[in-house]
């Protein structure tokens, strides 16, 4: 059962700094309390997984990693063909990979995550 936007939005602010570490196992990938949060309340450990893979991918370009989730603009959609798009940057505008995504069911139209030292995290979590 999903949880509404509101809840999810209000939820989130809620997590600063996380004493509690959860961990991928196959990934190895660490994820923090407000992770864990937002996959189970809007089911999206998809979200987890796929960022994390590719944020691991870009280590040795950037040490710390800007992930942003972004709902398109119906004509964006028209255009492109992706219902949403997640962009990975450095942290200071520099884009170092961006994938589309033609479908997706997350609640939120943005959210922003950091990567940093193999860590998933919420920016109030950093």
């Amino acid at each position: 059962m999903k949880v509404q936007v509101n809840e999810i939005k209000e939820g989130l602010q809620h997590f600063h700094g996380s004493e509690t570490i959860f961990q991928i196992p196959l990934l190895r990938t660490r994820y923090t309390n407000g992770l864990k949060y937002l996959a189970e309340a809007a089911e999206c450990f998809w979200l987890i997984t796929d960022t994390s893979v590719i944020a691991k991918s870009l280590m040795n370009r950037s040490e710390f990693i800007t992930i942003d989730f972004k709902r398109l603009s119906e004509e964006r959609q028209d255009f492109t063909g992706y219902e949403a798009e997640i962009i990975y940057t450095d942290g200071n505008d520099n884009v170092l990979e961006k994938h589309g995504y033609r479908a997706t069911d997350f609640p939120l139209d943005e959210l922003r995550l950091f990567f940093v030292n193999d860590t998933l995290m919420l920016p109030s979590e950093y």
